[in-house]
């Protein structure tokens, strides 16, 4: 088994009329990998993959934005790989893979395979892994408080107001052809935001399910590569 750790760090800084407030900060995101690899891998042009969001969860759910965005970044640049879209596919094998039947072990998996219609479907989108991402974005650490106001003169706004964004993901791919789980990306990407208002309120946002995303994307299209 083979781990892999690397983070980024992106800013991002705004300007306006609260410069007195916004001259110092900037709204900063931290994105850590981890990969954890189990077996080989490798994919020919001819095959696809298949991105899917976990939504067995009772508390939260993966976010279809979010499954689509690792979809897409994936799918493009020099070294994209074909992405069957996540709806296209759950659509094409339902009900297999609807919340409340989808394989949640690789042993689940090959019972599945055992379904002609199912094997002749992954055959037909020429499925070679199939990627479930899990995972969900917490706001903590709210402080602060801004207050506005409508007089004769006019009406402001002055305050200021921050809070953590914290994007945990998971992307664990299934070797379709061995029938076998052959590793995991971990994504984590921590940001802190920030709210002045001096007469308008500036939002500066730590972009993090973003940058998880495009992360989480690019070391996938590595992985699956088998780079």
């Amino acid at each position: 088994m083979y781990n892999y750790n690397y983070k980024v760090k992106s800013g991002v800084t705004g300007t306006g009329i609260a410069v007195l407030f916004t001259v110092a900060l900037a709204s900063c995101t931290t994105t850590t990998i981890d990969e954890f690899r189990q077996g080989e891998t490798g994919i020919e042009s001819h095959e696809s993959i298949v991105i899917l969001g976990r939504r067995q969860a009772s508390n939260y759910e993966t976010r279809e934005d979010f499954v689509n965005c690792v979809g897409e970044h994936v799918n493009q640049g020099e070294n994209g790989i074909n992405v069957v879209p996540e709806q296209e596919f759950v659509d094409a094998l339902f009900p297999w893979f609807e919340p409340r039947t989808a394989p949640l072990r690789t042993q689940d998996l090959e019972r599945l395979m055992a379904e002609s219609v199912v094997a002749e479907k992954l055959d037909e989108f020429g499925i070679r892994y199939i990627v479930w991402v899990d995972g969900f974005t917490e706001t903590t650490g709210r402080t602060g408080s801004i207050s506005c106001a409508i007089g004769p003169g006019g009406g402001g706004c002055f305050g200021f107001g921050t809070w953590e964004d914290d994007s945990r993901f998971d992307a664990r791919v299934w070797d379709v052809d061995a029938l076998t789980s052959v590793g995991t990306i971990r994504a984590d990407a921590t940001g802190q935001s920030y709210m002045p208002a001096l007469v308008i309120p500036i939002p500066l946002i730590a972009r993090v399910e973003a940058n998880a995303c495009s992360s989480l994307a690019n070391q996938l299209k590595q992985f699956v590569r088998g780079s």
